[in-house]
C-alpha cells in the first residue's frame, strides 16, 4: 500500500501541480471517514489517519473513550483494558488503539478511492483559478482538442477551455492538435470547477496582438485612437502618437510591413487598415476613406451624421463589400455616415459651341461672326493655322471680315503683348 501511494503523491506532485502535504491530507481524511463509517457489520468510530511522506506508510488509530463501565465498544474502552494501550490512563483520556493494517488496506483501496478522485478534482479546480485569474483580458495560446457542437475545446497549459462557437472569426477552421491564440475573456465558477471562456472576434483580440507586436504600443508612445472590427473580414485601426518625431502608421506597419503581417498572419488573413488620428471629423473621414476621396461634406453635429458624395469609381471602394467599409469607418469616426454619388454634368453640343463662340469673342471677334466660324470647325484661334483671306471668302464672309478675321486670330492676347 505504501509504495502505491508514493506513486500517486509523486504523479500528482509533478504532473498536476500538486502539493505533497495537500495530498497527504486528502488522501488521510478520505480513509479516515471511509475507516469511521466501518462496514456492514461494524459500527461507527472515531479515527485517527497518519501518512508517513517519505516511505507513504499508512498508519490508522481507532479513537475509544477510557470509562468504566462499556456500553458502545465501537467508541468506548475499559478502564483495566485501556492500560494495554496507554500507560496510567484516567477516566475520560482518549487512548489510540491501532487498525488491523489489513482492515485498514481494503477500506484504503475500496471505499477511500472515490473520495481521493473527488478532492482531485477539487484541488486542480482551485488550482485553474489561481494560474487563470489574473491572465483575463490577456492573450493565451493552446492546442485544440476536439469540436463540440460548433464549439472548440481548447486545451490551455493543464486546463481545458471553451471557445464558444460565436466567440469565433467566421471563415476559420480549426482542426485538433491545431496551435491556437485567443483572448481569455471570462472566468466562470460553475458548480464542475471554473470555467475558461476564450474569444477570437473580440475587437481587444486585436488590441492585444497590437500591444504584443508593436514596442510603442506597449511602452503607450504610440496609442490606439479608435477601432472597429468585422471578424473575420477587415479591421479598421486609428492610431497617435505622443512623441512628434514617431510616426505611428510606420511604427505599427512596421520595416518591411513584418509587424502588422504578424498580426494578419495570427488572424488567418484578415484585412487590417491602418490610419492616422485626426481631431477634426472630416480630416479623419478622408484618411479613413483612402483611396476614395469624400467631396461636398456636409456635417449635422446634433445628430452626428455626415453627408458626403464620391466620384462613382469610387463608390464601391467607400461602401466595401457588402458595406463593410462604410460601417467600419462608420464606427472608427461615431459618425452616421450618408453616402452620395458626385453628379457630373454632361455637356451638350450647343453648350459647346456656345462656349467655343466665346472663345473667339475674346480675341475681338463679334458673337454673330465667331458662331458661323465655330460652325465649320474653326473653334479657336489655333485651328486658323494656314487659313487664307481666300478660303474665308468660299465660306460665305465678305473681303472686309475675312481680312479683319485673320488680323485678330493672329495677333497676339492682351497676356501675350510684349512688354514696352
Amino acid at each position: 500500500m505504501s509504495s502505491e501511494i508514493l506513486a500517486v503523491l509523486e504523479y500528482m506532485e509533478k504532473e498536476k501541480g500538486i502539493s505533497r502535504p495537500d495530498m497527504i491530507a486528502t488522501i488521510e481524511n478520505a480513509v479516515k471517514a471511509a475507516a469511521e463509517r466501518g462496514g456492514a457489520n461494524s459500527e461507527p468510530s472515531e479515527v485517527k489517519v497518519e501518512i508517513n511522506q517519505k516511505s507513504g506508510a499508512l498508519q490508522a488509530w481507532t479513537l475509544l473513550e477510557v470509562v468504566e463501565s462499556v456500553s458502545d465498544t465501537a467508541r468506548e474502552i475499559h478502564l483495566d483494558k485501556a492500560r494495554l494501550y496507554a500507560d496510567n490512563p484516567q477516566v475520560g483520556d482518549i487512548v489510540e488503539r491501532e487498525m488491523d493494517p489489513a482492515y485498514l488496506g481494503r477500506i484504503a483501496a475500496k471505499t477511500a478511492e472515490q473520495a481521493i478522485k473527488q478532492r482531485l478534482r477539487q484541488f486542480e479546480k482551485e488550482h485553474i483559478y489561481d494560474e487563470f485569474r489574473d491572465q483575463v483580458s490577456n492573450l493565451v495560446t493552446g492546442t485544440v482538442r476536439r469540436k463540440e457542437r460548433g464549439d472548440l475545446i481548447v486545451e490551455v497549459g493543464k486546463a481545458e477551455a471553451l471557445l464558444p462557437w460565436r466567440e469565433q472569426a467566421p471563415g476559420e477552421d480549426w482542426v485538433p492538435g491545431e496551435r491556437i491564440r485567443c483572448l481569455l475573456i471570462k472566468l466562470e465558477q460553475q458548480g464542475r470547477g471554473p470555467e475558461l471562456i476564450l474569444s477570437r472576434s473580440s475587437l481587444n483580440f486585436v488590441r492585444k496582438l497590437f500591444e504584443m507586436e508593436v514596442s510603442e504600443i506597449a511602452d503607450g508612445t504610440v496609442t490606439l485612437a479608435a477601432m472597429a472590427r468585422e471578424p473575420g473580414y477587415r479591421t479598421k485601426v486609428c492610431v497617435k502618437s505622443t512623441d512628434p518625431k514617431v510616426d505611428p502608421v510606420g511604427a505599427c506597419v512596421g520595416a518591411r510591413g513584418g509587424r502588422v503581417k504578424s498580426i494578419v498572419r495570427e488572424m488567418n488573413g484578415e484585412k487590417v487598415d491602418i490610419v492616422r488620428w485626426f481631431e477634426d471629423p472630416v480630416e479623419q473621414l478622408v484618411e479613413a476613406l483612402k483611396p476614395a476621396v469624400p467631396q461636398n461634406v456636409n456635417l449635422d453635429r446634433d445628430k452626428r451624421r455626415m453627408y458626403f458624395e464620391v466620384k462613382e469609381d469610387d463608390l464601391s471602394v467607400a461602401i466595401g463589400r457588402k458595406g463593410i467599409n462604410a460601417r467600419l469607418t462608420s464606427r472608427l469616426l461615431g459618425w452616421k455616415l450618408d453616402i452620395g454619388k458626385v453628379v457630373v454634368k454632361e455637356v451638350g453640343f450647343d453648350e459647346r459651341k456656345t462656349k467655343a463662340a466665346e472663345g473667339l469673342t475674346s480675341v475681338g471677334i463679334k458673337f454673330e461672326v465667331a458662331d458661323r466660324l465655330v460652325a465649320f470647325g474653326l473653334v479657336s484661334p489655333e485651328a486658323f493655322e494656314g487659313v487664307t483671306q481666300t478660303d474665308l471668302i468660299g465660306l460665305g464672309f465678305d473681303e472686309p471680315t475675312a481680312l479683319h478675321i485673320l488680323e485678330k486670330v493672329s495677333s497676339p492676347t492682351p497676356s501675350e503683348q510684349p512688354e514696352s
